[in-house]
């Protein structure tokens, strides 16, 4: 196994919490609410720049592993201790099943009850999504509960990531027809309901459209994409809904919360919007690489991309390149700033170990890593009302 993972997305929060709702919901939550851990803080603070993985690295990940395999023990703990003092921040390591559940995900699938957790004004936590006839869904849950245990763990306080690895389970327990206890209270005041759910492979619907303005029958209203993460396909989801959408309506692009994905996909949703050109370098190892959009996309659709703290990764990458080719108006706070490329390597006993080889540039070489990307007009509140609005100003409708 080798080569660029050209994906992107939170990896340094625990196994269990990386992988309940990879990429769609939880861990984008995380991020914007702060609850990430070493500066991912609401709004997209600063993160300090880690040092990229060197070849010594991975030589000791991957010797930590043989030797502990060779000695009866757990490969994947060894690697993952080495891992743990390397300073790659978005270093992690993957038994077997871990692996092969990322990669699901990717694909637009995970094993889990269908909800979002989110840290509550009043720093409880709370649900902050609802995956429709989902396992929490079809158990009562809604939208503003807030989870006051986990199979008899107290979480009122808890990191959402620590929340989010107990709603997963352990490694013995994460499976689809495995059970998690819910202690779950609807408003302040209300009683803790004990609920008992069974978790079940779900899939996700990455990109949702939805034409905006109180008359549907306009065919100049705009045209509202949001894209939760860049799964597999989502790109040319977003490409299809631009090619679709009516003559003279604008597009508001919301990134908002979209916590990465394929970098491939995030490409082809550029190429929706710019006729063929830069999208992003990177370098792996020091060697410069570029991304390119396909030649095609519609260059005068009027757009306005919203962002907050919770995009990252490959949705900042798409971001920073519509803002550097001036082919959008950017809406909303500024990123989370995650600009790294992983590379996956195979260790001993069947363990997977993904180390941090480069970083991303947009087309004028401005850094994401620690960084994230400045939105052209900073919105605290009302992003999605004050994006429609410079959309009208632009001439796309609202």
């Amino acid at each position: 196994m080798s080569g660029p993972v050209h994906r992107s997305g939170p990896r340094g929060l625990g196994r269990g919490a990386a992988l309940t709702l990879v990429f769609a919901s939880v861990l984008a939550t995380a991020a914007a609410t702060g609850s990430l851990p070493q500066g991912g803080g609401a709004g997209g603070a600063s993160l300090k720049t880690r040092a990229v993985a060197s070849t010594a690295d991975r030589d000791a990940v991957a010797h930590a592993a043989a030797e502990a395999v060779a000695d009866g023990k757990s490969g994947t703990e060894a690697a993952e201790e080495v891992v743990s003092r390397s300073g790659d921040r978005w270093g992690a390591v993957y038994d077997e099943r871990e692996y092969e559940e990322f990669e699901q995900a990717l694909d637009g699938s995970y094993t889990g009850v269908g909800l979002a957790a989110k840290r509550s004004a009043d720093g409880l936590v709370a649900v902050a999504r609802v995956q429709p006839g989902g396992p929490a869904d079809r158990a009562g849950i809604r939208q503003g509960d807030l989870l006051r245990t986990v199979d008899g763990h107290r979480v009122d306080r808890r990191p959402v990531s620590e929340v989010v690895a107990l709603l997963r389970g352990d490694r013995t327990d994460a499976a689809a027809g495995t059970t998690v206890a819910l202690g779950v209270q609807r408003g302040a005041t209300g009683a803790t309901r004990k609920l008992m759910l069974t978790r079940a492979r779900l899939t996700t619907e990455a990109v949702t459209v939805q034409q905006l303005g109180t008359d549907r029958s306009d065919s100049s209203a705009a045209v509202l994409i949001k894209v939760d993460s860049f799964t597999k396909g989502a790109g040319a989801k977003v490409r299809d809904a631009v090619r679709s959408a009516p003559a003279g309506a604008g597009v508001l692009l919301d990134l908002r919360g979209n916590p990465g994905g394929l970098v491939t996909e995030a490409v082809i949703a550029a190429s929706a919007f710019l006729d063929g050109g830069l999208v992003a370098t990177y370098d792996v190892h020091g060697e410069q690489r570029a991304l390119y959009a396909e030649p095609g996309g519609d260059t005068v659709r009027p757009l306005v991309v919203l962002v907050d703290g919770g995009t990252m990764s490959a949705a900042e990458l798409l971001t920073g390149a519509l803002q550097d080719r001036g082919r959008a108006v950017t809406v909303g706070s500024r990123t989370f700033g995650k600009g790294s490329v992983q590379m996956p390597s195979k260790l001993a006993g069947g363990s997977v170990a993904e180390l941090t080889v480069g970083h991303y540039r947009t087309p004028a070489g401005r850094s994401v890593d620690g960084h994230g990307i400045t939105p052209d007009l900073a919105v605290s509140s009302g992003t999605l009302q004050r994006g429609e609005t410079v959309l009208s100003g632009l001439g796309g409708g609202s």
